[in-house]
């Protein structure tokens, strides 16, 4: 079970440890029976509109979620949670968050915005914004003028096919971006800046390459389900931090990785399944996840996982996946248990 990556981005998106989603303070009041005009209500800033709730006990906080709503309603000044999502709305113009400067959290996911409906002025005085959601939409390009400030964005599920050079330009305190489920083709050098970004996943679009420019604090890639057909020289090796890389579903072949080009350390899982390999790539003895199902592999190589030289140097492999390819365990060499002594689970 690949879990490491799974919680990892789990706790990537509810916050730091001890951070509480303001989202459960009106749960537990409702579940005490208390409704939102039950206590007196803090109207600093503009009272709370009638079709939203607004927590006394928690008065920052502003819920609007899955109510048929189809724009976007006022904000009071004080808010600083905003909660918009499941609903209908199809735009964001200019000026409907104007009075809101307070915005640490903006959620609009699953809504009908489309591209030419969020002004490029919509979010300009969201100087505080930390997290944005805008995913499972139907925006067709990323929005302009996004805050500098932002450190979660989630652009996933949405239509877009192109990301202009500037779509995230001056955000050096992003750490999480996800473009996944989009028609990207390519994203050229717009990462280039983001030099705090951990987390990126551009699957299931449809990519020919590995991006360029990528941020070299990268903790996890995020790559599966395009169409890539090569693996770039210096590909994973300038990134230090990187632990975590799937390139899954891809257009792989022996070829088209460099010699050694995942025999570095520091990897702690890498999913090459559902390419066209012949052989097992040379992976660092590090490893401690390798996925390598549905390819075309005909022979298993030990040098792959250990150095034949220093029997000392055996492979730290826990999980190894190597089902639907052209092997069977009949094929395992003699000395693998030597090699691969550690691993808990070997799939064939």
């Amino acid at each position: 079970m690949r879990l490491a990556p799974a919680v990892l981005l789990m706790g990537l998106l509810s916050g730091s440890a001890g951070e509480l989603d303001p989202f459960f303070w009106l749960s537990a009041l409702r579940s005490r029976g208390y409704h939102a005009g039950s206590l007196q209500a803090d109207t600093t800033g503009g009272d709370c509109p009638a079709e939203c709730d607004c927590p006394p006990t928690f008065p920052v906080a502003m819920y609007c979620d899955g109510r048929n709503m189809t724009r976007v309603p006022y904000v009071p000044s004080r808010m600083k949670y905003l909660y918009l999502q499941h609903n209908l709305i199809t735009a964001v113009p200019d000026g409907a968050l104007d009075n809101a400067t307070n915005l640490v959290w903006l959620m609009l996911h699953e809504n009908r915005l489309a591209s030419g409906k969020v002004g490029k002025r919509a979010f300009s005085k969201l100087q505080n914004l930390d997290r944005l959601y805008l995913n499972h939409n139907q925006l067709g390009s990323v929005p302009a003028g996004l805050p500098r400030s932002l450190r979660q964005l989630r652009l996933d599920n949405n239509r877009i096919s192109a990301v202009p050079p500037d779509a995230f330009e001056g955000m050096s305190n992003l750490t999480v971006l996800l473009l996944h489920n989009n028609a990207i083709q390519d994203v050229g050098g717009a990462l280039a800046g983001l030099r705090s970004l951990t987390l990126l996943d551009v699957s299931s679009n449809q990519l020919q390459k590995v991006p360029e420019s990528l941020p070299e604090m990268l903790h996890q890639l995020y790559l599966e389900s395009n169409a890539i057909q090569a693996i770039p020289g210096d590909f994973p090796a300038r990134f230090r931090q990187l632990q975590y890389i799937r390139i899954s579903h891809n257009q792989l072949t022996d070829k088209s990785i460099p010699p050694n080009a995942f025999n570095v350390s520091g990897l702690v899982e890498l999913d090459l399944s559902y390419n066209k390999l012949e052989r097992i790539p040379t992976v660092s003895t590090s490893l401690e996840h390798l996925y390598l199902q549905a390819n075309q592999i005909k022979e298993f190589s030990i040098g792959s996982f250990c150095s034949v030289v220093d029997i000392v140097s055996f492979s730290r492999l826990k999980v190894l996946r190597l089902d639907g390819n052209e092997i069977s365990r009949s094929d395992l060499p003699s000395d693998s248990a030597l090699c691969l002594r550690l691993a808990a689970s070997i799939e064939l």
